[in-house]
């Protein structure tokens, strides 16, 4: 697939940020395609996959229950919205009762189902406030890309360090604010 994108024309720094705004593949996907296929400097692939892991965030912020609410009107709609729906509701627990930590250490673990996508969807059906979401989904975001970006790199003891030491830091900051 990438390559019949790279023969449209298609500049790798774009298809980085097209790779990330995509639902499951997400900042996972775009940092290995950048660092790996397109070759970038690590730091260059980090910073266009964070800003294309962003995109779609407000959007899902905003229009996410509207979205679902038309969705489910037509019968074919509800049987692929509910098992969404209900996947997203399983992970809200934590997120609502940590609310803005919880929302942040759950979009930071880089596993699918785990991300900006699910945790904008989750804090949309727990009704939280824009400002807060958006900003704790972006500090989450900024997190599982550096676990990414040094997992790809140095491998899991790495990513493993890095990411509980980016957490830590992140949760303190949180926490006093």
């Amino acid at each position: 697939m990438v390559d019949e994108l790279i023969r449209f024309g298609i500049p790798g720094e774009l298809m980085i940020v097209i790779i990330s705004a995509l639902p499951i593949l997400e900042l996972r996907g775009g940092i290995p395609a950048g660092i790996g296929i397109f070759q970038l400097p690590w730091y260059q692939a980090l910073c266009l996959a964070i800003i294309g892991n962003l995109i779609p965030v407000p959007f899902l912020l905003l229009f996410f229950q509207a979205l679902v609410k038309c969705i489910r009107r037509a019968r074919l709609g509800e049987k692929l919205v509910n098992p969404l729906v209900r996947h997203t509701e399983r992970h809200t627990a934590a997120i609502e009762k940590y609310e803005r930590i919880g929302l942040m250490v759950f979009v930071a673990i880089p596993l699918p189902w785990t991300g900006a996508w699910t945790g904008a969807m989750a804090a949309s059906l727990l009704g939280m406030k824009f400002r807060r979401a958006f900003f704790s989904i972006m500090a989450g975001v900024i997190i599982s890309g550096a676990i990414v970006t040094t997992l790809f790199q140095v491998g899991w003891v790495g990513a493993v360090i890095a990411g509980l030491g980016l957490c830590g830091l992140a949760i303190m900051g949180l926490w006093k604010t």
